[in-house]
């Protein structure tokens, strides 16, 4: 958000538009990196399993159809698998190895675009995570994604 935590202007609307709280339980996330900082703000949400993650659909995510662009989508998607892998291996990150990603329907600007995301396998060099997207009651894409544990540094 802005300085002065105004969620509206910080996702690129007027700074007369009212933005649209967050969904219940949402709190705003600290996203380490530029890409992060750019695409976002992001929320998240306990959830008891995996992860869940949301973010308000503006100008600066849609394509020439005014819609969320399936690249801002995929992103979002390896971002919100990574962080239920992290969630699983702790202190260790890790990389991509596979992301693959079904579009379903469309996210629209001024909606909020959640997310939710669980590890579904897990063996010592690959962790396999599945997640969703939805939008205002819309299955929006569904993902897959292999992910390879990295070591800690000097081991």
């Amino acid at each position: 958000m802005t300085e002065t935590g105004d969620l509206a202007v910080s996702v690129g609307m007027d700074a007369a538009t009212k933005a649209p709280p967050p969904p219940d339980g949402f709190a705003e996330m600290n996203r380490k990196g530029e890409y992060w900082r750019m695409t976002g703000p992001y929320f998240e949400r306990a959830r008891e399993n995996g992860v869940e993650q949301a973010f308000l659909a503006a100008g600066k995510h849609a394509n020439a159809l005014g819609l969320v662009h399936g690249g801002m989508l995929s992103a979002f998607l390896d971002g919100l698998l990574f962080q239920a892998v992290k969630r699983t291996i702790g202190e260790r990150s890790a990389i991509t190895l596979h992301l693959s990603v079904d579009f379903l329907a469309a996210a629209k600007i001024g909606e909020w675009v959640i997310g939710e995301s669980t590890v579904t396998r897990e063996s010592p060099d690959i962790v396999f995570v599945e997640g969703r997207v939805h939008s205002a009651g819309r299955d929006v894409a569904r993902a897959s994604g292999l992910f390879k544990p990295t070591r800690p540094a000097g081991s």
